[in-house]
């Protein structure tokens, strides 16, 4: 089990990265950059996860893309906030017309950020409007154990809908606060020694059909 109790947003991003694992992900495509760097740790740190970093978005849209068409499964394409995700978007259109499946989260900057000339922002909201077959915008990072499990299930239900009743492309908007770096946090110490995460993490996967 890959759980970093560093802080708030490394727990919280281990937690997506390690259900994905025990869901079956294997590869994700990664473009670097700020407000993702969570999300870019967790997967870059776990032992059963190819990560691949590439800098231009385009390219890396398109090579997750291919990943995915030859394997049949997701592929996680992951990148930061503003019009990074926007370079996403022959991609997905692609994806969506060859019915590949591709996992796609976007780094945002929380709701206080937003709408106030704040750097490197645009509405993220739908990026890719009917291109998706399910979109959502997740809780800001939380130690609360239900909202731990509603992000559990949250990522159980985002990968199904790529797969089924047919594949496509699912985007995750994923916003979080400071500390983006994994600066450990005092108030974390005792949620790793309280909760059984083995069990937490423990997940029943319905045998998905494939198409």
């Amino acid at each position: 089990m890959q759980l970093d109790f560093r802080n708030i947003n490394t727990l919280w991003s281990s937690v997506i990265v390690e259900t994905l694992s025990r869901l079956g992900l294997t590869t994700a495509v990664i473009c670097p950059g700020s407000r993702s760097t969570p999300l870019t740790l967790a997967f870059a740190r776990h032992p059963h996860i190819e990560t691949i970093p590439i800098l231009d978005e385009r390219s890396a849209a398109f090579f997750a893309l291919g990943i995915a068409k030859r394997t049949h499964l997701p592929t996680a394409l992951i990148c930061t906030s503003g019009t990074a995700g926007a370079n996403f978007y022959p991609a997905v259109i692609e994806a969506k017309e060859s019915q590949v499946p591709l996992l796609i989260f976007t780094g945002d900057r929380p709701p206080e950020l937003r709408n106030c000339h704040a750097g490197q922002t645009i509405d993220q909201v739908k990026l890719y409007s009917n291109y998706c077959r399910w979109y959502t915008e997740l809780s800001l990072p939380s130690l609360d154990i239900k909202m731990l499990s509603y992000l559990r299930q949250t990522i159980i239900t985002a990968w199904d809908h790529t797969l089924v009743p047919y594949r496509g492309v699912v985007h995750l908007n994923c916003p979080f606060r400071e500390p983006l770096a994994p600066i450990v946090t005092p108030e974390i110490n005792t949620l790793s020694s309280t909760i059984n995460f083995d069990v937490f993490l423990q997940i029943f996967i319905k045998e998905i059909k494939k198409y």
